[in-house]
C-alpha cells in the first residue's frame, strides 16, 4: 500500500494509555513536505488542539528545508488536521466530557500524502508507568529464555 514511516512519538505511548486511534491528513506547505521526507520532525511536547470546530497539530517541530531559501516555513506553526466531521465530534466530545487528551502518535506518507495518526488518550499515573516497564521487562526476559531453550 506504500506506507513510509517518518517518525513515531514513543513518549506518548509511555505517558498515556491509548484508547482509540484516528488517521488525519495534514495541511502542509511544500517545504514542510520536503523536510518531512528527510525525516526532520520532532514531536516533543506536541499535542492536538481544537479551535472552533477544527483540529490543529501544535508544537510539532518540522525543521526548515535546507534548500528552501526565503520560501521556507516557520518550524513550529499551527498545522490544520483533516478529519471527518463525525470523527472530530467524537474526539471533541471525549476530551470535553471525560477529560481525555489527544496526542500525535506517528507521522507517515501513505500513497504520497502526509498522514498523522492521532490517539485519544488517558494520562498514566506514576505507578502505571512503573507497571508497564515491569511487564515489558518480564516479557523480554521470557522471550530471551524461550530463545535459549530452543537451542
Amino acid at each position: 500500500m506504500g506506507i513510509k514511516l517518518v517518525a513515531e512519538n514513543k513518549k506518548a505511548r509511555h505517558d498515556f494509555i491509548i484508547l482509540d486511534k484516528y488517521e488525519a491528513g495534514l495541511v502542509l506547505t511544500g517545504s514542510e513536505v520536503k523536510s518531512l521526507r528527510e525525516q526532520n520532525i520532532t514531536f516533543k511536547d506536541s499535542y492536538i488542539s481544537f479551535r472552533g470546530d477544527e483540529a490543529f497539530l501544535q508544537n510539532a517541530h518540522i525543521s526548515e528545508y535546507k534548500a528552501g531559501g526565503h520560501f521556507n516555513h516557520e518550524p513550529e506553526r499551527l498545522r490544520k488536521l483533516l478529519l471527518h466531521r463525525n470523527e472530530l465530534n467524537k474526539i471533541m466530545g471525549a476530551i470535553q466530557e471525560k477529560g481525555y487528551s489527544c496526542v500525535p502518535l506517528k507521522i507517515y506518507f501513505k500513497r504520497g500524502r502526509a498522514k498523522l495518526e492521532i490517539g485519544l488518550a488517558k494520562g498514566k499515573l506514576k505507578g502505571d508507568k512503573r507497571e508497564t516497564i515491569k511487564t515489558r521487562d518480564v516479557n523480554r526476559e521470557l522471550q530471551r529464555q524461550m530463545r535459549h531453550s530452543r537451542r
